[in-house]
């Protein structure tokens, strides 16, 4: 078997990186270890962005109808918690270390979607099956050996070893990847701290479990937006044995702990440690791997950031690796997937130590988050700042020259613009030299009309959804040509 990519890893971060080398005609194997869906528990809802990074492949009603079979108990835990902290016209926008972030500035927070990751992950699989993309469950990637024109790959199957050719591989295989290990990235952290638990219960409500965000003197816990489902952390170190399995025994000693009551655990329907190991390798790239998701940057899962952050890290790659396999990819294009998402993932790394730093039981990280509670409720611009980081709003991209506030930022949907899977040249100008220079790349860039929008008369669009270029009144050609080549090759 010869492909143009192997993806290593079929979850969210993994199919979504095959439909996006399907839609720009690579070919593309998923190679999965498990043989059965992992139903640890997991994220609990993608973020607005995420929402309306699908929502431009076409996904927008099949996550809808999904959502809504989760997404009422959210929504009266985000009304109970904003009416709780007398804020009932706030917007929920998340929490920072259980400090919730009840938005009520002119902040356009899209809302986040209710949608268990397992969910997720079958929804991306129907999808990927339907653009005819192999998923090959029960297939372990063991070994790999690279040159300067391709990367053969050695797989483990239950029929027996297999080997496969391909010009890129991509590890999407999770925080103890196995190929950012085989390909020898650098992966430079900090060590665990803490043990927490993430679980869905059945609780003897003759004990009841307050819900909401709650610090302890051994840590924290919280319970909801769904009864029964717990987070906790403790400060005791990092578990001895990770990966055995989580008892409900366990995990009500656990919950005892954290929350000094008596709570009686009856049943456990999924449940998962963690911890706050936080790494993130030095690069994304060594010649022909590459690494995407928790495979590039672990850190603790507190706001479901690690699973955005994995989604962004596909739709950045997708459309430069497709490139690249296609000939037409400018120089270093391939490369600047690291450069735009390792700082990112960076800020992430930074403020899940941040949080676990407020998290702490002792006197000096209790003062900190009192202090840091007390600026969050007189400063709304600070929420804002500190929602928009954390749902990764305030992205921005070196694109060149930011001679429009739009360049290098993602550009709410527009009727038109809202499913654009290639490079989108938009002009509302009707402009003959837009089309006349357009025309160098009209095999690869799209040209199509602008919808009328406050203050720009054209723009440039990436397959991701990031503006590369835009106009204010007459567009500049000369730019307009400079932005072409820099992000999409040479003309025609």
């Amino acid at each position: 078997m010869n492909v143009d990519v192997v993806v290593a890893g079929a979850g969210p971060v993994g199919l979504l990186l095959a439909a996006e080398l399907s839609l720009a005609g690579v070919s593309v194997a998923v190679m999965e270890r498990l043989t059965e869906q992992n139903q640890a528990l997991k994220a609990g809802g993608i973020s607005g962005r995420s929402t309306q990074l699908l929502a431009r492949r076409g996904l927008a009603a099949r996550i809808a109808e999904e959502s809504a079979k989760y997404g009422d108990g959210f929504a009266s835990f985000a009304r109970e918690r904003t009416a709780a902290d007398g804020r009932g016209q706030a917007r929920f926008g998340g929490h920072f270390a259980g400090l919730l972030l009840n938005t009520e500035s002119s902040l356009e927070i899209p809302p986040p979607t209710v949608l268990p990751q397992q969910a997720l992950e079958r929804l991306l699989g129907a999808w990927v099956a339907e653009l005819g993309v192999p998923v090959l469950t029960g297939h372990e990637v063991t070994g790999l050996t690279q040159n300067a024109d391709d990367v053969t790959v050695h797989v483990r199957t239950g029929d027996g070893a297999k080997t496969i050719r391909c010009a890129y591989l991509v590890g999407c295989d999770g925080g103890r990847s196995t190929v950012r290990k085989l390909a020898g990235f650098a992966f430079p952290g900090t060590d665990p701290l803490t043990t927490g638990y993430q679980a869905v219960l059945t609780l003897d409500p003759a004990v009841p479990l307050p819900t909401g965000w709650h610090v302890t003197g051994r840590g924290l816990y919280a319970h909801g937006p769904k009864p029964g489902r717990i987070l906790t952390v403790e400060f005791a170190g990092p578990p001895a044995d990770r990966d055995a399995p989580v008892t409900r025994a366990e995990l009500q000693d656990a919950l005892r702990r954290v929350s000094d009551t008596d709570v009686v655990v009856t049943a456990v329907e999924s449940a998962a440690r963690f911890t706050d190991n936080t790494r993130q390798a030095a690069t994304y790239r060594m010649g022909r791997v590459l690494l995407a998701g928790d495979a590039a940057h672990v850190h603790p899962p507190f706001g479901g950031q690690g699973l955005n952050t994995g989604l962004q890290d596909a739709a950045n790659l997708g459309w430069k690796l497709a490139a690249t396999v296609r000939g037409w990819a400018p120089d270093g294009l391939l490369d600047s997937y690291t450069a735009e998402r390792h700082p990112v993932a960076e800020r992430v790394l930074e403020n899940t130590r941040a949080q676990i730093a407020i998290m702490r039981p002792d006197p000096h990280s209790r003062a900190m988050r009192a202090l840091f509670a007390r600026l969050l409720e007189a400063d709304v611009t600070l929420t804002d700042l500190l929602g928009a980081r954390l749902q990764g709003l305030d992205i921005r991209y070196d694109v060149g020259a930011w001679t429009h506030p739009l360049t290098g930022r993602y550009l709410p949907d527009l009727p038109g613009l809202a499913e654009a899977a290639r490079p989108v040249l938009a002009d509302r100008t009707g402009s003959a030299e837009v089309r006349a220079v357009a025309d160098g790349w009209i095999d690869r860039v799209d040209l199509c009309r602008l919808p009328e929008t406050p203050g720009v008369t054209a723009l440039l669009l990436r397959p991701d959804g990031y503006v590369a270029w835009a106009a204010y009144g007459t567009p500049d050609t000369a730019s307009l040509r400079e932005a072409l080549s820099t992000w999409f090759g040479k003309p025609r």
